[in-house]
């Protein structure tokens, strides 16, 4: 109980405090940092840890299905992907497979989409408890370039080889497949260059604690 209070009541440490609304992404008001991580990192482990804790987490994700249950977007899947619309319902198997097989329907839906994510964002920051900073959890920050628009980042962090072990176990894949799947994202390494704090996950669940605990001291002001 004591962890979720001080995550709570704990505020950012100013040096990671480096914009301001004119320069931060969605001319937010609070501090906004990133999380983010490669395919079987445990990226998504560390937010529900972090979100466990109390600190306030906004999932890329969860926007993403929020957006796609509005009317609108229904609507506009009907237009412009009329075969994934299967008894008035979107079916995202097909949808997937028309979105990465033909590039201008990738293009209009990203399109469509990133131009609904900054309500989509806000109407979920409206829900959380007046916080002082938000961690944005988002999958592709580095590859949508996103860095410049947050105030730090944090990576989780484990080495190929483990990501490809992970991938197999997890998806039943082969390590073909799970060799193209990781080719087809920006390597782990230079994700590792670009970002400020790292959480190393390429050990056990107890390490995996000791490290967040780690970087909740650089993160906050004691």
């Amino acid at each position: 109980v004591r962890l979720q209070l001080d995550m709570e009541k704990l505020k950012l440490n100013p040096s990671n405090i480096t914009l301001n609304n004119k320069t931060r992404i969605y001319e937010l008001d609070i501090p906004i940092i990133g999380l983010t991580g490669g395919i079987a990192t445990g990226k998504s482990t560390v937010s529900n840890i972090l979100n466990d804790l109390g600190a306030s987490i906004i999932d890329a994700d969860r926007l993403i299905k929020y957006i796609y249950n509005q009317q609108d977007t229904l609507d506009f899947t009907k237009l412009n992907s009329p075969n994934s619309i299967i008894k008035d319902k979107i079916n995202f198997k097909v949808l997937r497979e028309e979105f990465f097989s033909n590039p201008d329907l990738k293009l209009k839906i990203e399109t469509f989409l990133y131009n609904k994510l900054p309500s989509a964002f806000k109407y979920h920051l409206d829900k959380l408890e007046d916080p002082s900073y938000v961690i944005y959890d988002v999958p592709l920050l580095f590859e949508k370039k996103l860095e410049q628009l947050l105030d730090s980042t944090i990576l989780v962090y484990a080495p190929l080889e483990t990501q490809l072990n992970r991938l197999i176990k997890r998806d039943k894949c082969s390590n073909k497949v799970a060799g193209k799947i990781l080719e087809s994202q920006d390597s782990i390494e230079s994700k590792r260059d670009k970002a400020k704090f790292i959480i190393d996950n390429s050990k056990d669940i107890t390490n995996l604690h000791n490290e967040i605990q780690v970087l909740r001291g650089k993160l906050f002001n004691w």
